[in-house]
């Protein structure tokens, strides 16, 4: 990673949403210069968004979106973050990296920078054990191994999908654990990268993720949020929890930890509230729900996977609220409109080596 060339350089895309001037990309310079950018621009589509000198970068508002999506412009949230899943779709990369315009650079113990896209990088292209938990956490960094115990069987790995980033300063609560602790920062870095085991769900955050667009890309679809949905700040938990259960189908991992971004702004808790109230609600059974799912053998790539899981959610959490009907119907127009960007890439993710569950 020393090397005058960074990683992955002409490989990977950075995808920012944005409401504002992104002045917060001189503090990421030394890290981002040499990558390209992919900006998605919520809101008012007049407004001129302004974007330091020196970046190479694209940048699509709402009219773009619906020129280049036609009819199938309806999966993606407007006036929600959720937006930023447009730039995964329209990106011709193997890898993505998101972060949020609040999202500053944090420091470690020792006072350094940290390059937080670097080690996405690194755990990206190192294998997952998502089958048997290493309790020395990532075998494969630096000073560890596998314990005494662990099966050589599992020792190769898996294919490593989706790099979930942590945060310092402002953690990413919920909005009834805002109001109760408004004074809680997050100050502890811990110096650790794990697998999420195979069956465990998680509470995936869009702030600070990494993802094999070619492994993964077509299930990162951050849902119907924001302007006109009763629902919001679910996009990228909802986004999480399809993932993982396509990731533990078609035998690929995911990896939590490392790298640590600075959280600047705590949203306001009574606005989030708002968004989040009827969230709250239907996880009770929306969690349920993703734990007791499970793919038929038809199901050998991403697509597939998703479609499939679409009909589940019109069926039973369609009976939640009428809202999943709608969802589950996003979730089919999403496949549609990526496979219409990205041919080459329908049915491309296939079971590693060709196996099956």
């Amino acid at each position: 990673m020393a090397s005058s060339t960074p990683a992955l350089k002409d490989e990977l895309d950075i995808v920012i949403p944005t409401i504002r001037n992104l002045d917060f990309l001189e503090m990421w310079r030394p890290f981002f210069e040499p990558y390209h950018l992919i900006i998605v621009q919520d809101g008012d589509p007049s407004k001129n968004i302004k974007v330091p000198e020196g970046f190479d970068y694209e940048l699509y508002n709402r009219n773009d979106i619906n020129k280049i999506l036609g009819p199938r412009a309806s999966c993606i949230s407007f006036k929600d973050s959720a937006c930023r899943c447009f730039g995964y779709m329209v990106s011709k990369k193997k890898y993505i990296y998101t972060i949020d315009d609040d999202c500053f650079v944090a420091k470690d113990p020792s006072g350094a920078d940290i390059n937080a896209l670097e080690q996405h990088i690194k755990n990206l292209l190192c294998p997952s054990t998502p089958h048997f938990f290493n309790t020395l956490y990532d075998p494969f960094r630096d000073g560890a191994d596998f314990v005494r115990g662990y099966p050589f069987s599992l020792r190769e790995g898996v294919p490593t999908a989706v790099s979930h980033g942590l945060w310092l300063n402002i953690p990413d609560y919920d909005a009834p654990t805002q109001l109760v602790k408004p004074l809680e920062r997050n100050t502890r870095y811990v110096d650790m990268v794990l697998t999420i085991p195979k069956g465990t769900l998680f509470p995936m955050c869009g702030m600070n993720l990494a993802f094999d667009r070619e492994l993964i890309g077509p299930a990162m679809y951050f849902g119907l949020m924001g302007d006109g949905q009763p629902i919001g700040r679910y996009d990228d938990m909802w986004a999480g929890w399809c993932c993982k259960v396509i990731c533990d189908h078609l035998g690929l991992g995911i990896k939590t930890g490392l790298p640590y971004i600075y959280h600047s702004k705590a949203s306001n808790p009574f606005v989030n509230l708002k968004k989040e109230y009827l969230g709250i609600f239907w996880q009770e059974d929306i969690i349920p729900f993703f734990q007791s799912h499970s793919f038929s053998k038809d199901c050998t790539s991403v697509q597939k996977c998703y479609v499939e899981l679409s009909k589940q959610v019109k069926e039973k959490l369609g009976k939640v609220n009428p809202y999943f009907v709608k969802l589950a119907d996003a979730m089919v127009t999403w496949i549609e409109a990526w496979d219409m960007l990205n041919p080459s890439s329908k049915d491309s993710a296939k079971l590693p080596n060709g196996s099956s569950k």
